[in-house]
């Protein structure tokens, strides 16, 4: 099998996610910042197949050639998972790789925990779904949300999830811009200028409008190929705007596939961009549902 599109009975879907808003409200002793961000899915991103073997080797068979397999995390939640179970457990592991690397959709998070629902129902471990987000957790700390599955608000590291269930969250088509840059968290979180005491909000704020990206001033600042990505989609869509997590992937929202497709007509060649409609509930639970029967 090769790397591309996985067939439909073996493809589990590994969507990617927007942030919405996020704001830093503190750090922590031990270095990491509290946040509020609100997650929404993207009925596009990577897909993954799995062949269960009957040894209990795990291994990455297809996937983008500079992505080391030994650190994919699709293949470190699979032997996180099998540490859990403490039985022999084998896999050989397909990524079809469709979102960027580094650019703020969650690609890698939603791989792990792709793999770790798929598995935990093909290797017939029935650990519950707040077990499975802990595991998640351990690999990274946008992993637990993808695992649950909805549109959630989050604080702490972005793991405390509150599943919103608002009729206010639409679900517009997004248009997402990725330019040809890699954006360092690290660098973005550890930079002096980094707003880090943002007042709570709520859930009422945010839908009345009181919220932001405070990392767009930094990324601005220090990735010029996400400004000049910023500014040419907010020429386009006047006020519509945003960078997702710490970028480098920007977007904007659309009533209408149409009206997005006809902006995305006009992306610059030497920027990836795709259409895809935002939703409140993960493909990977549609999916889940369909391997149970």
């Amino acid at each position: 099998m090769n790397a591309g599109a996985l067939s439909d009975d073996m493809a589990w879907p590994a969507p990617a996610k927007l942030n919405l808003f996020l704001h830093i409200t503190g750090r922590r002793p031990d270095g990491y910042h509290e946040l509020q961000t609100l997650f929404q899915f993207l009925d596009y991103g990577d897909q993954l197949g799995f062949e269960i073997r009957h040894d209990d080797v795990i291994r990455r068979v297809d996937g983008p050639p500079g992505l080391d397999p030994e650190r994919d995390l699709c293949v470190l939640a699979a032997r996180r998972l099998r540490q859990e179970c403490s039985a022999a457990r084998g896999v050989d592991i397909h990524l079809h790789k469709r979102l960027p690397i580094g650019g703020g959709l969650g690609g890698g998070s939603s791989d792990a925990a792709t793999t770790l629902v798929a598995l935990n129902q093909l290797w017939g471990l029935d650990l519950p779904v707040d077990r499975l987000e802990s595991l998640g957790l351990e690999l990274g700390a946008d992993v637990p949300v993808f695992v649950r599955g909805y549109a959630a608000w989050a604080e702490g590291v972005g793991e405390q999830l509150i599943t919103v269930v608002d009729p206010r969250l639409s679900e517009p088509w997004y248009l997402v811009v990725t330019p040809d840059c890699h954006v360092s968290t690290a660098e973005v979180f550890g930079d002096p200028a980094l707003t880090r005491n943002s007042l709570p909000i709520t859930i009422a704020d945010f839908f009345a409008g009181q919220a932001g990206n405070v990392c767009t001033p930094v990324v601005r600042k220090n990735y010029p190929a996400v400004a000049r990505a910023l500014d040419w989609l907010d020429a386009h869509c006047p006020g519509n705007a945003c960078m997702t997590g710490t970028g480098a992937s920007v977007f904007a929202a659309f009533d209408t596939r149409q009206a997005a497709w006809q902006v995305k007509e006009q992306v610059p060649a030497a920027w990836q961009s795709f259409v895809a409609r935002g939703l409140n509930r993960s493909p990977l639970l549609e999916r889940l549902e369909c391997a149970a029967f």
